[in-house]
């Protein structure tokens, strides 16, 4: 806390106003990606949006692969958020560890765009896990936590928790994959129009979990 005191202390005028300019741009970029993908993000329109010139957008993000390592590293940051909540409900470690793994998921369900933004390869957007800040792998890492916990209280099976967690992470990617990239699913598909999307995720969150136990 002392340190982010003192930051803001010794900050500039000059170094304030740039923070600022840099955080209208992000959040711009953000709006218009949020309905129209990364497609609809140029550098003119962001200089509209926030009345500056592309030239002066330049000299906060040397190129839009810049821009949209900001905008992936604040929606980790957000679904890291939405994880420490998760786990601040507490109850038992399958009980933490399902409640965890709906808000990755619905996380996902609610920006869809970051999310495919996140983990899918385009043209400016590759796959990132190891150029971006450490904040990508902190839900990986409290799943680690989660799933250490629960093999020394005995409920879950022995074994390598980074593999396991790897395996978790790959499940639910998939689940949550289907449901951004499928308007229609679960329930659109031929036969499953009883399906609801909570009782798959319900259902999926438990079998990992069975899978997890001894």
């Amino acid at each position: 806390m002392a340190a982010e005191a003192s930051t803001d202390v010794d900050d500039t005028p000059a170094d304030r106003r740039r923070r600022k300019v840099r955080e209208a741009i992000i959040d711009a970029a953000e709006t218009i990606f949020a309905t129209d993908g990364e497609e609809g993000i140029s550098m003119r329109r962001l200089a509209e949006a926030i009345d500056y010139s592309p030239a002066a957008i330049y000299k906060y993000f040397a190129s839009k692969d810049d821009l949209f390592t900001a905008i992936r590293e604040m929606f980790f940051e957000r679904l890291m958020a939405r994880i420490n909540e998760a786990m601040e409900e507490g109850g038992g470690t399958a009980q933490l560890c399902a409640r965890c793994m709906r808000a990755y998921i619905e996380t996902g369900m609610e920006e869809p765009n970051h999310y495919m933004m996140a983990f899918a390869p385009s043209v400016t957007a590759k796959p990132h896990l190891h150029e971006e800040k450490e904040v990508a792998f902190e839900a990986e890492a409290a799943l680690v936590e989660m799933i250490q916990q629960g093999q020394a209280e005995g409920g879950f099976r022995s074994g390598d928790p980074r593999v396991m967690s790897k395996s978790v992470w790959a499940s639910l990617h998939g689940l949550t994959q289907l449901i951004v990239c499928l308007d229609d699913f679960p329930n659109g598909m031929p036969g499953s129009e009883h399906v609801t999307l909570d009782s798959v995720i319900d259902f999926h969150a438990d079998m990992i979990i069975r899978g997890l136990m001894n």
